[in-house]
């Protein structure tokens, strides 16, 4: 039985312990990263410089909204726009772990960046247990890489603490909850962002694309549940494919984009099912896709794919 009162003091005495000055926490607004936050403010208060890095692959409306939570915990945040660096880093970039192991080096260098200008010592990551079991190691195979397990650099100038680094995702919404977060019922959202939602190079074009796709299925989603039509799903996005297909738009031939919607039931991130999202739903995402979106999406496709054997975000 999971205590969370025992867990969060433990965890707490651990920080303070261990930093003793100021320290950097990686700050992305999700579930994890907040929950780790508020663990090491609840511990070291004003040492501690939460940072978001806008990498450009972020949703709609990101960077307000993670202000808005760690306002709400009482951590001034800060905000480093580093889109046009990581766009430049994934140029030409296609296979999916590259992409990755690119992310986590430059993720880390502008920690670095920032903590020499504050002064820190030490980088706080909301690391859990499904990030090192599937960036694998020792006798584990790889998955998939996380951008803060599998993507970090051999050398960088912080020490790492991980104060949830064996938690899973259910027993981290526990913690949320105990803490009174604002993010505990908050999906699920990759290190790498909208990078990884697009198969392929992702280009400023193709993370436009996805970004509105990504918002068309979340705001669907989040509408039907709110009027009773079905279950809020575990996580719910869009997968720009690098498919594209003929169609018909506005009575001219098109040749389009093809867009994957993906929506999985699950407890701890490390299985899922696919979610029964009912046709009225969907075909209303796959209208708003298709014909709302500046750019041309002539195809919208469900994923019914169980993890195993596919995982969660395809890539």
């Amino acid at each position: 039985m999971f205590d969370v009162e025992a867990f969060v003091s433990e965890a707490e005495g651990v920080i303070k312990d261990t930093a003793r000055g100021r320290t950097v926490i990686g700050a992305s607004g999700g579930v994890d990263s907040t929950v780790a936050a508020a663990v090491a403010h609840g511990a070291l208060g004003d040492l501690l410089v939460p940072v978001f890095v806008d990498t450009g692959y972020m949703r709609k409306n990101e960077a307000r909204d993670v202000k808005a939570i760690f306002d709400s915990i009482g951590a001034d945040l800060l905000v480093v726009d580093a889109s046009e660096r990581f766009f430049e880093a994934l140029e030409g970039v296609t296979e999916p772990e590259r992409k990755r192991k690119v992310i986590g080096e430059l993720f880390i260098r502008v920690f670095e960046e920032e903590a020499t200008r504050t002064d820190a010592e030490y980088l706080i990551q909301g690391t859990i247990a499904p990030d090192w079991i599937e960036s694998g190691g020792h006798l584990r195979d790889v998955i998939k890489s996380h951008h803060n397990v599998g993507g970090l650099p051999e050398r960088f100038g912080l020490k790492l603490i991980e104060p949830l680094r064996d938690l899973y995702k259910d027993e981290v919404r526990q913690v949320a909850r105990y803490l009174k977060l604002p993010v505990s019922e908050r999906q699920p959202f990759p290190g790498p962002g909208l990078a990884i939602r697009i198969m392929g190079e992702a280009t400023p074009e193709a993370t436009e694309i996805v970004r509105k796709a990504c918002h068309i299925v979340e705001t669907e989603l989040d509408a039907a549940a709110d009027r009773g039509e079905m279950t809020r799903p575990w996580q719910y996005f869009a997968v720009l494919t690098p498919v594209r297909t003929v169609g018909v738009q506005g009575d001219v031939r098109a040749y389009g984009y093809t867009v994957a919607v993906r929506a999985v039931e699950s407890v701890d991130g490390m299985s899922a099912a696919y979610s029964k999202v009912p046709h009225d739903v969907l075909e209303r995402i796959s209208v708003r896709i298709t014909n709302y979106m500046p750019a041309k999406v002539n195809r919208v496709v469900y994923d019914i794919t169980h993890k195993p054997p596919g995982t969660i975000e395809w890539e």
